[in-house]
């Protein structure tokens, strides 16, 4: 995996919202049930939390309870300067502490618009850029791939999450991962750290889900959160009801998962938000 001590370190930052990417290439590993289902909790935490939907597929933005087909304006129009953010944020259906920027179909055109706009991997964090102050947390849901997309979250992010699904193939595709942040770190944000590394559709009955963990831990250390996510059929039904996991079933394996979670990450991040809980 390469020298990690490079960008493991915590970083001293200015910016009052803890900005988080949530990011793995790998296409299925629960990216956007952590962005929907940790702004749940967060936002239990009494934290105001902004979730950004960076993927094409708009999945956050429906996990969210917004319409996409209904949509005027999303993150496309606010990543080429169109709309301020503001104009587009909308409150998220189930929680009026949770806010979003909700995407469309539209997205999927931005690397080709952003090709000549000067600046164009800081786009992202210029949008931001007068408007952290209003939130406690930024969570990015990421696109599944390693694109100009991924490198505008990367740049205006202060931290990242890595979700890895318990499987075989798991850390398959991460060092390559890890050498974008690097070089990230290198030039375009000194400041980005890796928050943690999750483990996600952790079956505790299969000898692979202890042996995937245990590789994980091999190399990402204290990095990894000591929450991991089960393998949970409320979790897979909740964004089709566009509600977080604690509104559909704040019983299930999965919700006291993302409970635990949202306590970590806030401990991790050093309640550095605006409005401590």
């Amino acid at each position: 995996m390469g020298q990690l001590s490079e960008y493991l370190g915590r970083a001293t930052l200015d910016t009052m919202a803890e900005i988080i990417a949530i990011l793995n290439q790998k296409g299925g590993v629960g990216k956007t049930t952590t962005a929907i289902n940790l702004a749940a909790y967060l936002a239990r935490l009494k934290q105001r939390v902004l979730v950004i939907d960076l993927d094409p597929q708009g999945n956050a933005t429906s996990g969210l309870g917004l319409s996409k087909a209904d949509l005027q304006h999303g993150t496309h129009d606010v990543l080429l300067g169109h709309q301020p953010l503001h104009l587009v944020v909308q409150p998220a259906v189930f929680d009026g502490q949770i806010f979003v920027l909700p995407t469309g179909q539209s997205l999927a055109t931005a690397e080709i618009d952003l090709i000549n706009v000067p600046g164009r991997e800081h786009a992202l964090a210029r949008a931001l850029n007068d408007y952290v102050a209003q939130y406690d947390y930024i969570l990015i849901d990421c696109p599944p791939s390693l694109s100009l997309l991924t490198v505008n979250a990367l740049t205006a992010a202060t931290s990242l999450i890595i979700p890895v699904q318990s499987e075989y193939y798991a850390l398959e595709g991460l060092t390559q991962l890890l050498e974008i942040v690097q070089q990230v770190r290198g030039g375009l944000n000194p400041d980005l750290e890796l928050l943690g590394v999750l483990l996600t559709m952790f079956d505790a009955r299969t000898t692979l889900s202890d042996q995937v963990k245990g590789n994980v831990a091999q190399y990402f250390g204290d990095k990894v959160f000591d929450t991991v996510v089960p393998r949970n059929v409320r979790l897979a039904e909740a964004p089709s009801h566009g509600k977080s996991i604690h509104d559909y079933d704040k019983w299930s394996k999965g919700a006291r998962a993302y409970k635990a979670l949202a306590k970590e990450v806030h401990k991790r991040s050093g309640g550095r938000s605006a409005h401590k809980a």
